[in-house]
């Protein structure tokens, strides 16, 4: 690893997590962000540190196994979801796991967000399913997340947060930012006897464009 972009990489992580701390998307210590580098290097926020003091140095590398390759902290407790991410998805670059507040209401209600706003259907294509409980860290909390992602770009975390992935760290703090705002309007609809949902054909229509043109855009691409 050249020492270069792997320092570019922890700042990145550092400047992501406090913005997300700003947004409170990452209460505290909670929540956790990380990057792929390579096939066996990933880089992951630390364990119980807090986002407004996190520094570049903090930012733990480790490989696909979960061993720690460089850096004093203990990496976070969930890197077996992150780990667990890359490998199903190899198209994933960047993880973040998020503690937002309208969609971790909807994760302790184990309900799925209904495909109800147009910005979250063309990113998901449908739902975001919620994932079976299972404890915080656990290999088996990872598999139920890539269970209930199907291969989307999102899930919930029963009664937890929300798990959200991208090519690129903009991309999975973007997917993460709409899934909040998706269950933020769910909460509310609610009160208002219910959102109606979108009609499968258009879904199929503009998560098709999404990805034919309207990301590639966004990724600058197109």
């Amino acid at each position: 690893m050249e020492n270069e972009a792997v320092e570019k990489v922890r700042t990145q992580i550092v400047k992501a997590a406090q913005k997300m701390a700003g947004q409170n998307m990452l209460p505290g210590s909670w929540g956790n962000i990380s990057i792929k580098i390579n096939k066996n290097a990933y880089a992951i926020t630390p364990s119980g540190r807090g986002y407004d003091n996190l520094t570049p140095d903090d930012i733990t590398i480790v490989d696909a196994a979960g061993q720690t390759l460089d850096g004093a902290l203990i990496p976070s407790s969930e890197l077996p979801l992150h780990l667990a991410i890359y490998k199903a998805l190899p198209e994933a670059n960047a993880v973040v796991h998020t503690h937002s507040i309208f969609a971790s209401a909807c994760a302790a209600a184990r309900r799925d967000i209904p495909p109800l706003i147009e910005d979250m259907v063309q990113i998901m294509g449908g739902a975001v399913h919620c994932a079976e409980y299972a404890l915080p860290g656990t290999e088996m909390l990872a598999q139920n997340v890539i269970k209930a992602m199907g291969g989307k770009r999102a899930a919930l975390l029963a009664n937890h947060g929300v798990a959200a992935w991208g090519v690129t760290l903009d991309e999975a703090m973007m997917v993460a930012g709409i899934v909040e705002k998706a269950a933020q309007l769910y909460c509310i609809t609610q009160s208002l006897g219910g959102a109606v949902l979108l009609p499968q054909s258009d879904i199929d229509a503009m998560h098709g464009f999404y990805e034919a043109h309207y990301r590639k855009r966004q990724l600058g691409e197109e």
